[in-house]
């Protein structure tokens, strides 16, 4: 399928495929003799996944980290995304994008309770 159709059947924009290639999270497509990208329903599941990691808020770059293993999870949808050795890459990125995301909640829940003490609007959490 052309680019335009591959994005629409993965929710996004043929933009967002040539930004995903660019980054190394998508393999160059094969092209035809006229230079158009031709993706395939495997690229269409990989894109998906990509999609995923990023709406959970793995950013590009954690998932340049581990492109290699974002197969993993098109093959098998079920498969957790830390799933593997404590030590993996996979892992370790989940790990510091969990402790990230905690850290941000505090920085939030402290600066809601100032904001709220400063305006009077103090509520049980």
């Amino acid at each position: 399928m052309r680019i335009g159709d591959a994005a629409a059947a993965a929710g996004t924009t043929p933009r967002a495929l040539r930004f995903y290639e660019e980054r190394g999270l998508l393999d160059p497509p094969p092209r035809t003799p006229a230079g158009q990208r031709r993706y395939g329903p495997q690229d269409v599941a990989r894109v998906r996944v990509i999609r995923e990691l990023l709406a959970l808020g793995l950013t590009v770059e954690d998932l340049r980290g581990i492109a290699d293993r974002i197969q993993l999870l098109v093959e098998d949808p079920q498969r957790r995304c830390g799933d593997g050795e404590p030590g993996s890459a996979g892992s370790a990125v989940v790990a510091r994008r969990l402790a990230e995301i905690d850290a941000e909640i505090d920085r939030l829940t402290v600066l809601r309770a100032r904001l709220a003490r400063r305006t009077g609007r103090e509520r049980a959490l």
